[in-house]
């Protein structure tokens, strides 16, 4: 009898498959200002920016598309008014942020630690 329940048990883990894991850009950030990123799923591998503390509380700053810690899109400079083309990459514990106006004429970045 223990046999067979060991033989189902075995059975199930094996059809449920391997989990799914979140992308590495997923969860909180903080900026070097101390403020507080939220970047969440938006929609397929779209990842959406939220500020989660300060003047800006519940403010977008943009959105990015990628995959493995590889990320493309925008990022809105709250404080400029200005949006920024951009790309991200997460190593570690540190989100990196880059973005060019004006056709790269115009650059900026920031690192961010993971909360």
């Amino acid at each position: 009898m223990k046999s067979k329940i060991l033989l189902a048990c075995a059975g199930s883990i094996l059809m449920a498959g391997p989990a799914l894991a979140e992308e590495p850009i997923v969860g909180s950030w903080k900026r070097p200002s101390g403020t507080i990123i939220q970047y969440s799923s938006c929609g397929g591998n779209t990842y959406c920016g939220t500020v989660m503390t300060g003047e800006y509380k519940g403010k977008s700053i943009g959105s990015m598309s990628g995959k493995d810690g590889a990320y493309k899109g925008t990022v809105n400079k709250l404080d400029e008014g200005k949006t920024y083309n951009g790309k991200a990459s997460v190593s570690g514990t540190t989100l990196s942020l880059s973005g060019c106006v004006m056709g790269g004429l115009i650059c900026k970045s920031e690192s961010l630690t993971r909360q």
